[in-house]
């Protein structure tokens, strides 16, 4: 395929494709069709036939070139593919989109600090265990680190101290970066200020701007309540302090909150017992490469 792209990617190969899909042609009729010299157009048409999209035969004096179908045939159905992926309407492609849409929006209010104080934004997610295996995944580093980012970024430094006044560090970067050399992709930094064990967690987050300054200040209050044999988790996020350079940041709360919580969400039901099953420890101790801490 590789060869293909690349016998393809001249426009002068390309046209003589053109012109042999239409009817095999020998070399003096298609240099003079490309408008090209002869050993020219000879050479262009052996770096097809190596690539395999043409095939030749002598008949007298001439050669004459004709096109096989077949490897465009799979280059079609592979471009097909990339395209049928990126059309999904579920998948990443939609999100860059529907956060691209927000982005323009948010940019176009930030014209003064304090643009989007007061936006409030909720959350509601049906978890799959009860509110003490939840309360772990809300408050224990190395549980948070699993989930608390949206889907292409990874937590990479984590300090939570589950404690009113405890201390909130949170880094991320590009989930394919996995050696931590391109730069940091977000950070912040907060305090805790309420908490009641599988009852509520409250806190403040800052992220900060490519600058260091802070983008806005976040309060973040979660509610747990038992539900059957899992639990109903209300999330309130609400914004104050807002910067003029904060809109890249706001844009993509509900995008990527959202995608942190189904995150949660696929974690505890994977985690949680089937029917017949003795339940099990959600908290089970894997090597990464984050650094996670938290204080209890």
């Amino acid at each position: 395929m590789d060869a293909l792209l690349t016998a393809l990617a001249d426009p002068v190969r390309w046209r003589l494709v053109a012109l042999l899909a239409e009817r095999p042609r020998s070399v003096g009729v298609l240099a003079r069709l490309v408008g090209a010299r002869q050993p020219q157009t000879t050479k262009h048409l052996q770096t097809l036939e190596r690539a395999g999209v043409v095939t030749s035969q002598r008949s007298g004096q001439r050669r004459v070139y004709a096109l096989r179908p077949g490897p465009l045939r799979d280059l079609a159905a592979e471009l097909g593919r990339f395209a049928d992926s990126a059309a999904r309407s579920d998948g990443p492609h939609a999100t860059y989109a529907r956060y691209g849409e927000g982005l323009s929006a948010e940019r176009s209010a930030a014209r003064e600090p304090g643009w989007a104080d007061g936006r409030a934004f909720g959350f509601h997610r049906s978890l799959a265990a009860r509110p003490d295996a939840v309360w772990r995944h809300l408050t224990e580093a190395d549980l948070l680190a699993r989930w608390w980012t949206p889907d292409d970024l990874r937590v990479s430094a984590l300090v939570f101290e589950a404690r009113p006044g405890g201390r909130i560090v949170h880094e991320y970067r590009e989930a394919e970066d996995t050696d931590g050399s391109d730069p940091v992709a977000g950070y912040a930094e907060g305090v805790v200020e309420d908490v009641r064990p599988g009852e509520r967690l409250a806190y403040r987050l800052r992220p900060r701007l490519p600058d260091g300054g802070p983008a806005f200040t976040a309060h973040v209050r979660l509610d747990l309540r038992p539900s059957g044999t899992g639990t109903e988790l209300d999330v309130d996020f609400r914004v104050t302090d807002s910067a003029v350079g904060s809109a890249d940041f706001v844009a993509g709360i509900e995008i990527g909150f959202g995608q942190s919580l189904d995150t949660l969400a696929a974690a505890l039901t994977a985690t949680a017992p089937r029917d017949g099953d003795t339940p099990t420890d959600t908290h089970t101790d894997t090597d990464t490469d984050t650094d996670t801490r938290s204080t209890p």
